[in-house]
């Protein structure tokens, strides 16, 4: 099993930057595959990035030069760093967690989810 707890969100201006951070439980972490998505009132929860249990990170083309993830085994943490934030990135983001080295884009191939942590980007 394992738990994940997020936070980091807040409200921030157009340009601006966060940084989320998911903390996990487990002491699988390292071989997991650990993702970020959002969800925006009336959409569908959506892929923002990956990194992969084998190290390596891959993002949905709206984030690609703004967004950088980054994962440390040590503390069992996974962040998500945004950069130049835009109204459009606001929603609801979550982290997840699959127990494979490779990545997926659909929601439904992660087993373990996090609370939510809302980003407001106001213009």
């Amino acid at each position: 099993q394992v738990q994940l707890v997020e936070s980091g969100g807040g409200l921030v201006q157009a340009g601006g930057s966060l940084r989320l951070s998911c903390a996990a439980s487990g002491r699988t972490f390292s071989s997991y595959t650990m993702g970020w998505f959002r969800q925006a009132p009336g959409k569908e929860r959506e892929f923002v990035g990956a990194f992969t249990g084998g190290g390596s990170p891959y993002y949905t083309d709206s984030v690609k030069g703004r967004f950088l993830i980054s994962r440390d085994n040590a503390r069992n943490t996974v962040y998500l760093q945004m950069n130049s934030l835009k109204p459009e990135d606001t929603a609801v983001y979550y982290c997840a967690a699959r127990p494979d080295v490779y990545y997926s884009r659909l929601y439904q191939a992660y087993d373990y989810w996090g609370q939510g942590t809302q980003v407001t980007v106001s213009s």
